[in-house]
């Protein structure tokens, strides 16, 4: 989602009338403990609010008298929306546009994971699971970080194009194999598993214990970036005994006001290519489309155009 501003409180200091924004749902204060510390993007001050309402306890949105609800904050279908200036990030109006919405959350999430939630070494092996959004950005930023073994996986044969253009080196289409993922991994690594899995599916309490399986015995690490709708699973916890990590993240740790520029900027230089993630447009009228274009093999994301 991008926006324009419209106006701005009294006490808003760096943002003016026209700038063009991002609306988020994380804000950094710069001063809380995770703030400080620099090892953590989940402000105490600016945190992901589920509430409905803003941080103020209140809704500055009503229909005939009847309150409506701030969705995480940013209520990023509505027309006009009001927003802590600590959740809007001021764009580069040298990024085209269209980019901007990629941006808010799947590809940075995903790229953001590599040298944020892990700091990927050169030379290492990585497995992705999921090829949307989330997983090419895991793509990029492993490439980037010059890892030397990058598996996709997917069960659509055409997000192996997509992925390729990122910069995976294997492609395995998990839906045409009779083994386990883990299996698959290991067949791929000569046997030893590989050193990060990135788990990018809305299912992942189907693939965490196959997702754990997967990585080197000893120092093996998991990040999960996949939401699902089932909020636990059963895990089993001996593979996580020998040496192995599981971690979860939001928004791949990327501080909204400290590192999503330099993530701006590699996408102005074209260092991160960003038209390759567009497969379909809709209206706002049709919106109803997206979610129909999503459930299709070929799309990776949609752009709704107000």
């Amino acid at each position: 989602m991008q926006s324009a501003i419209e106006s701005v409180g009294e006490s808003v200091k760096d943002l003016k009338e026209g700038d063009i924004v991002m609306p988020h749902f994380l804000g950094e204060c710069g001063d809380c403990p995770n703030c400080k510390s620099k090892k953590s993007n989940l402000c105490h001050k600016y945190p992901l609010n589920f509430s409905g309402l803003l941080l103020d306890g209140t809704s500055r949105m009503s229909i005939n008298g009847q309150k409506i609800y701030h969705h995480v904050s940013c209520s990023t279908l509505s027309e006009y929306i009001v927003l802590d200036e600590n959740y809007v990030i001021k764009v580069d109006p040298r990024l085209p546009i269209e980019h901007v919405p990629f941006l808010c959350c799947a590809f940075t999430t995903g790229f953001g994971a590599t040298w944020k939630d892990v700091n990927i070494e050169k030379g290492s092996s990585v497995a992705v699971l999921g090829l949307g959004g989330v997983g090419l950005g895991v793509v990029e930023g492993a490439r980037q970080k010059e890892a030397a073994k990058i598996i996709g996986m997917d069960i659509h044969e055409m997000k192996s194009e997509k992925a390729k253009i990122y910069g995976i080196t294997d492609f395995i289409n998990i839906s045409e194999k009779s083994i386990s993922i883990s299996e698959l991994i290991k067949d791929a690594t000569g046997g030893l598993g590989v050193d990060y899995f990135f788990e990018c599916t809305d299912v992942p309490q189907l693939t965490i214990n196959e997702a754990i399986q997967s990585t080197r015995m000893g120092y093996g690490t998991v990040i999960v970036l996949g939401a699902g709708l089932v909020l636990d699973w059963q895990m089993s916890y001996v593979p996580l005994m020998f040496g192995r990590t599981l971690k979860g993240s939001i928004y791949g740790g990327i501080r909204t006001h400290t590192d999503l520029p330099s993530i701006i900027d590699k996408c102005i230089s074209k260092e991160i290519k960003l038209d390759e993630l567009l497969t379909h447009e809709v209206s706002f009228n049709d919106v109803n489309k997206a979610f129909e274009y999503l459930k299709e093999p070929n799309c990776v994301k949609v752009l709704i155009k107000f």
